[in-house]
């Protein structure tokens, strides 16, 4: 059967709410968004955040078409991961499974050195109905009567009601931080909506990269900082550079992918007065971390955690 294509509904940053009794609290997942297609036939289709089909890139989680039986179709939302020896998500680990091409042999062999695991958060679709106007408890309801636990899938429990109590807990934990989710709130598609608030025990930004300066010493022949800017009314604003928080191995993949996207003119809105700066297209996003702002909007003490190939910039507003 044909099922509904949906684009997921995202959480707003922000803080804990202040009255937590009607409301429910997620671990915040580090790795990549999927909608779980399951049309009850034994098959399986899994679309990235952009509408991407990334099927074949984890065919580890193939047999998740099987379980619910035949008949029953699903659309599940959910995040993938691969887990660190600590049972903890880790997005670099993810990297090297994302945006994968190549004949089949080769994901199947990344899938047994990093291996996928889904985490299921929301059921939007179900025998035959839609249930995104349900309140997100009903829908935690039918999600959890589906009982999907595996090897490679999952559906931990949310925690209603004691959100500062399971944020010191993530903390605790090395976690990323939480979603907190209204308990009465419908889903709504490709909507960020403040019925969903995602807390991080960093404070981080999305950035685009729109140039970088070159390095010294050691760094010669590589870039020494990245400038980074952010999409507002329409135009990319330079909030600052960042010089620190790459292996080598990712300052080498990141040089290469700079090389590539090199063009001669000023991305962003206002030129900034950085002496032998080079311009890129503005495609490339990371997730940097900063102590604070200037009054100015500029980032102090930036340092850079990763790359997100799995945001365009456009998703960076």
């Amino acid at each position: 059967m044909t099922l509904p294509r949906i684009a997921p509904m995202l959480a707003t940053p922000g803080a804990l709410p202040t009255a937590q009794e009607g409301w429910a609290f997620e671990v915040k997942q580090d790795g990549q968004r999927a909608l779980l297609h399951l049309p009850g036939d034994g098959s399986v289709q899994l679309r990235a955040r952009s509408g991407a089909d990334i099927t074949a890139v984890y065919p580890e989680l193939h047999s998740l078409g099987a379980v619910l039986g035949e008949g029953v179709s699903a659309v599940l939302d959910g995040e993938i991961v691969a887990l660190d020896q600590g049972g903890r998500s880790d997005f670099e680990l993810l990297q090297s499974r994302m945006g994968l091409s190549g004949p089949p042999a080769k994901a199947a062999r990344l899938a047994r050195e990093v291996p996928a695991h889904l985490i299921l958060f929301d059921a939007l679709y179900l025998r035959g109905d839609t249930l995104m106007h349900l309140p997100y408890a009903e829908r935690r309801r039918h999600l959890e009567s589906l009982v999907l636990s595996g090897t490679h899938w999952s559906t931990p429990a949310a925690l209603v009601g004691h959100g500062t109590q399971a944020l010191e807990a993530s903390r605790e934990h090395g976690l990323e931080g939480l979603i907190c989710k209204r308990l009465d709130s419908v889903y709504v598609p490709g909507v960020r909506s403040r019925d969903w608030i995602k807390v991080r025990n960093k404070v981080t930004v999305d950035a685009i990269v729109g140039g970088w300066v070159p390095g010294r010493g050691r760094l010669a022949g590589l870039f020494g900082a990245l400038l980074l800017g952010r999409r507002e009314e329409g135009a990319l604003r330079y909030i600052g550079s960042v010089g620190t928080g790459w292996s080598e191995r990712e300052r080498a993949v990141l040089a290469d992918l700079l090389r590539v996207a090199a063009v001669d003119y000023c991305p962003f809105s206002t030129v900034p007065p950085i002496a032998g700066a080079h311009w890129v297209l503005p495609r490339l996003v990371g997730e940097v971390g900063y102590a604070t702002r200037t009054r100015a909007g500029f980032l102090r003490h930036p340092s850079w955690h990763r790359l997100r190939p799995d945001l365009a910039a456009e998703d960076t507003d």
